[in-house]
């Protein structure tokens, strides 16, 4: 938002350079801005109306000095982006009547209204977007290219509502590396919305001193030289992360999943390449593309794929391997890291612990059924306390001792248990020691209560953990 800057101060701090143009309100998101900045990369700010989107832009491209280009996408004529064309003197190519308000020889643009524009238009700006060109021909000097729009679909509001709002493409959203929400006023401090409420900023040039060009050519250096030795730690932050979400059903595209590491480097590079939680998390909510589609997403599933995915990257020693462990997808996964690569037995009881608290009933009973056979068979594998959590589990499943009940349907008793007859066709297609194993655990969720979605999907999950416990004992046979 604007409003007129009393007191120039340095870029002393992380999150204080907008205030010295006069743009205030922006701190908590002005490590994304800055790192767009960076990257160059497209950056869409998403915001209420009078939020400063459009002012911020604008004074970014008079700092830069950058030969700017301002449209509004609801109202523009294409032909006044590009200017009227006409042969050139052989008739070999088209070339375009250039005038001042045409892109060719723009540094920055911003496309302003985006979800208000026309589905051709939009069609038209995909690739000044994507690739800087218009009509198939290159805009060789353009930089910068920034979009700006209000809420739209279920992101509106019953108070705010915006007539011709309408969500963005997904191939189009896609391509804008940042996509920021912009704060309203309810949000601001004190002191923001007094400093914004002061008419004597409306109308003034931003100038910094050339303060902007220092920062952006500091951090662009750094940032090549992050890019170039890529830390491990980011690489698996953006992995980690991106397919806790796809979990999730929020999905990542490939090109997205390279874009969040590109990000991730650029904040880093901003922040005078020291990686950080918080910023890690800022960055993830500003490079999700789904709210330029209307679409809200739970804060505490996006934080907690955060929050894993973080400890995974950057946790060291035993709480390293444990997320490592943890954010296997499949019980035969977890079976393998466990036997394969857990550092001790203390480790691995709490590893046994905490899975067992944690799955659903089903899984535990697999997870433990698979694994207490050989817990007992190699000494030392996991602690005593794990192996008695287990043990209470796989005891009660091969002991399996209680009544079977169900409800009779439209008067008539049903002669076996309608869980147990979807369950025996599973059974049927199983033979020997497989089939055994695989009844013996059914009955035992039977008796208690515990209904399978897939008993054929379920069954396949056990009997890989029993596949990888075989293979990792022959191995160890061998020896």
């Amino acid at each position: 938002m604007k409003g007129r800057c009393v007191m120039r101060q340095s870029i002393c701090e992380f999150g204080s350079y907008l205030r010295t143009i006069g743009v205030y309100g922006y701190e908590a998101v002005e490590p994304i801005i800055l790192a767009s900045l960076v990257t160059e990369d497209p950056l869409l700010l998403i915001g209420k109306a009078g939020t400063g989107k459009t002012y911020l832009l604008n004074s970014l491209s008079e700092v830069l000095g950058m030969t700017h280009r301002h449209y509004n996408a609801s109202l523009i004529n294409f032909d006044e982006l590009v200017g009227f064309p006409y042969p050139d003197p052989d008739f070999n190519a088209v070339r375009y009547l250039e005038t001042p308000a045409t892109v060719w020889q723009a540094e920055s643009v911003l496309i302003d209204e985006i979800s208000r524009c026309k589905p051709e238009h939009q069609n038209r700006l995909f690739s000044l977007i994507h690739e800087r060109r218009i009509q198939g021909i290159s805009i060789l000097q353009l930089r910068y290219r920034w979009a700006a729009m209000n809420p739209c679909g279920e992101d509106q509001g019953v108070v705010d509502f915006y007539e011709g709002s309408l969500p963005l493409d997904q191939a189009l959203a896609d391509r804008f590396a940042f996509l920021i929400p912009v704060p309203d006023w309810d949000v601001l401090s004190e002191a923001d919305q007094l400093l914004i409420s002061d008419p004597r900023g409306e109308g003034v040039i931003s100038d910094d001193g050339g303060q902007l060009v220092k920062l952006v050519q500091e951090a662009k250096a750094r940032y090549e030289t992050l890019k170039n030795a890529l830390p491990k730690a980011v690489q698996d932050y953006a992995l980690t992360v991106a397919n806790l979400l796809s979990a999730a059903d929020i999905r990542f595209s490939p090109r997205r999943v390279r874009q969040l590491s590109k990000n991730l480097l650029a904040v880093t590079a901003v922040h005078d390449g020291k990686m950080n939680d918080d910023l890690f998390f800022l960055t993830l909510t500003c490079t999700i593309p789904h709210i330029a589609w209307g679409k809200s997403l739970d804060e505490t599933v996006v934080r907690s794929a955060h929050r894993a995915a973080w400890n995974a990257a950057f946790s060291q020693g035993r709480e390293k391997w444990l997320n490592d462990f943890f954010l296997k997808r499949s019980l035969a996964s977890r079976v393998k890291h466990l036997l394969e690569h857990c550092p001790d037995p203390d480790t691995a009881t709490v590893a046994v612990s905490r899975t067992l608290v944690a799955q659903d009933p089903e899984d535990r009973a697999a997870f433990a059924f698979a694994l207490y056979p050989v817990t007992l068979e190699v000494e030392g594998l996991v602690g005593k306390e794990g192996m008695n959590d287990l043990g209470k589990i796989a005891c009660d499943i091969v002991d399996v001792d209680g009544v079977m009940s169900w409800k009779e349907m439209r008067g008539r008793q049903i002669p076996t248990h309608p869980e147990y007859a979807r369950l025996s066709k599973t059974l049927a297609k199983l033979r020997g020691k497989r089939r055994e194993r695989a009844s013996q655990l059914f009955y035992y969720l039977l008796v208690n209560g515990i209904t399978l979605q897939n008993p054929t999907d379920y069954e396949k999950g056990f009997n890989q953990c029993i596949s990888v416990i075989r293979s990792w004992l022959k191995a160890q046979h061998a020896q």
